[in-house]
């Protein structure tokens, strides 16, 4: 059984970034849900998580119970399925919830690179996220620029920044999840608008990682500021 308070559901969980944010949390002692379209997925990240954690409290299941089961939703799929997830849970979405959008309009949604991203109408994936949720659910744009690879490397600590944005209440809510994180520090982002800068500075890291050859992947830091 989980809290639906404290627990966290990341629906595409089986992925490598979801996957990795599933081993951090639950390595911090949260309750976390596990979400795939594919129960049998959901259920073998989830053997994953406890092989890694042996007394992880995780659970799995496809999105919709997934979803049921935790306040706060972080969607961890890629952008062409991002719009179809959201609105197969319009029905289990509820106001008190909060959903976290981690994706990233890369072009390689129209089979072009992964250095480019794509035009949105709303502005962002975030805010495109935010015209599909029920009225009273929070959407709060994190997590698009921490490698995969160093969240699944459980015994080192994940240098890297998390700009955080949306809503003041929800936004500092999950800025908290980073701090469960070692290595992570979350950075308070303003308004969800803001979140078409940070999606596309996705982008640009991929580039790096490319042409420095860096596997593991790059991280952020914003220095100058107070120590949190």
């Amino acid at each position: 059984m989980t809290d639906f308070q404290d627990a966290i559901a990341i629906l595409g969980g089986t992925g490598d970034q979801g996957l990795g944010l599933a081993l951090r949390f639950a390595k911090a002692g949260r309750p976390v849900v596990i979400g795939s379209r594919k129960v049998e997925r959901a259920e073998h990240a989830r053997d994953e998580v406890k092989a890694a954690v042996p007394d992880a409290n995780v659970l799995g299941f496809d999105n919709a119970e997934a979803t049921r089961r935790a306040r706060i939703v972080i969607i961890s799929v890629p952008f062409e399925h991002t719009a179809s997830t959201i609105k197969g849970l319009k029905e289990v979405l509820q106001p008190e919830q909060i959903v976290v959008s981690m994706a990233v309009p890369l072009a390689t949604a129209v089979g072009d690179g992964a250095v480019r991203t794509l035009g949105i109408w709303q502005g962002s994936a975030a805010e495109m996220v935010k015209t599909l949720v029920p009225k009273g659910v929070e959407v709060v744009s994190a997590f698009q620029n921490v490698s995969a690879h160093r969240l699944q490397d459980l015994d080192h600590d994940v240098d890297c920044d998390i700009v955080v944005s949306g809503p003041k209440a929800a936004r500092e809510e999950v800025t908290a999840l980073c701090a469960l994180v070692p290595g992570l520090r979350g950075i308070n982002g303003g308004l969800l608008s803001n979140a078409k800068i940070v999606e596309e500075i996705t982008a640009l890291m991929i580039g790096i990682n490319i042409r420095y050859k860096l596997p593991e992947g790059v991280g952020i830091r914003f220095t100058g500021l107070p120590d949190a």
